[in-house]
């Protein structure tokens, strides 16, 4: 299995419109091969003290994947091709970590 965490940071004040047109995407992407969790998330309200927050421009997007070439073909659908044609002049950073489990 496959963990990513995307940190994506928008232009001021843009999240709620990048993560309108995010939102529309979450059920095909769920459906894709190999996606078993894909999810926008952001800073919790009320968090304690030891939080370190992502800010208000900023979502993270948690995703696990059955292996590195499911993701490997989500990142090349057309959904997420139109999905950054519609939102990438919207955004103003992202990094993404591929992970893998320890054991």
């Amino acid at each position: 299995m496959i963990h990513v965490i995307a940190t994506i940071t928008t232009k001021p004040g843009k999240r709620k419109e990048v993560l309108a047109e995010f939102n529309k995407l979450i059920a095909t992407v769920l459906e894709e091969e190999g996606c078993i969790e894909y999810g926008p998330t952001i800073d919790a309200t009320d968090a304690p003290s030891s939080q370190t927050p992502v800010g208000e421009d900023t979502f993270v997007v948690v995703e696990k994947w059955s292996a590195l070439s499911t993701l490997d073909a989500h990142s090349k659908s057309s959904h997420m091709r139109d999905y950054g044609e519609r939102v990438g002049h919207l955004i103003d950073e992202r990094t993404i970590h591929i992970l893998a489990p320890t054991t």
